[in-house]
C-alpha cells in the first residue's frame, strides 16, 4: 500500500466517523425534541397569561379581587385619605424599602407602587410574602391596609409591610392601565 492509498483510506474513515456522529446527533435530537416540546405551556395556560380587568363603576374606597395565574390580585381604588396617609409615611419607617413593582422599580414610596400619578389605583398580588396566605383587606390591620391573620403581618394603605414576619412588600405585577381597563401580564 502506497502513501496515497493510506491517505485516501484515512479520508474515507474520517468521513464515516463524521457521518455516523451526525446521524447519531440528528437521531438523538429527534428523540429528545418531543420531551422538550411537551414542557411548553398548554393553550389554557397561555390564555390566562394576561387578563383585562374592567374597573369602570368601581367606587372610591373599594377593592376588587381577581384571580390571575392561579393567585389573587387586589385592585383597589383608594380614597384621598388613604393616598395621603400612604404618601406621608417616611421611608425610614419601612422594613422593606423596595417598591417590588415590576412596572416601576425603585424605592418603597407610594408613588412607585401605584398605577397612576394621582395614586388612586393600586394593583398588587394578594399573597402574603411570609408563607403565601391571603391577607384581609379593606383597612384591616394596624396601618389601615391589609392584615394576614395567619401569622400577623400588617401592611399599610400601599401594600408595604409595616410589622410582622413578612419580609417584603406585596408585589405589584406587570400591569398597564388604559382608561378603565387594567391589563395584567
Amino acid at each position: 500500500m502506497s502513501h496515497s492509498d493510506d491517505h485516501a483510506a484515512g479520508n474515507r474513515r474520517d468521513f464515516l466517523y463524521v457521518a455516523t456522529a451526525t446521524a447519531g446527533a440528528v437521531t438523538a435530537g429527534a428523540a429528545i425534541w418531543p420531551l422538550v416540546d411537551q414542557m411548553n405551556p398548554s393553550a389554557d395556560v397561555l390564555a390566562l397569561s394576561s387578563i383585562e380587568v374592567d374597573v369602570d363603576g368601581m367606587e372610591v374606597g373599594t377593592q376588587l379581587t381577581v384571580k390571575w395565574r392561579g393567585k389573587p390580585v387586589f385592585v383597589r381604588r383608594r380614597s384621598a385619605e388613604e393616598i395621603e396617609a400612604a404618601r406621608a409615611t417616611p421611608l425610614a419607617d419601612l422594613p422593606d424599602n423596595d417598591s417590588r413593582n415590576a412596572n416601576n422599580p425603585g424605592d418603597g414610596s407610594d408613588e412607585n407602587r401605584s398605577m397612576d400619578e394621582a395614586g388612586e389605583w393600586l394593583v398588587m398580588m394578594g399573597v402574603c410574602t411570609h408563607l403565601g396566605c391571603v391577607p384581609i383587606g379593606d383597612g384591616a390591620g394596624d396601618f389601615g391596609g391589609w392584615f394576614c391573620p395567619c401569622h400577623g403581618s400588617h401592611y399599610d394603605e400601599s401594600g408595604r409591610i409595616r410589622r410582622g414576619p413578612a419580609p417584603e412588600n406585596l408585589p405589584v405585577p406587570v400591569a398597564a392601565m388604559d382608561g378603565t381597563l387594567i391589563k395584567l401580564g
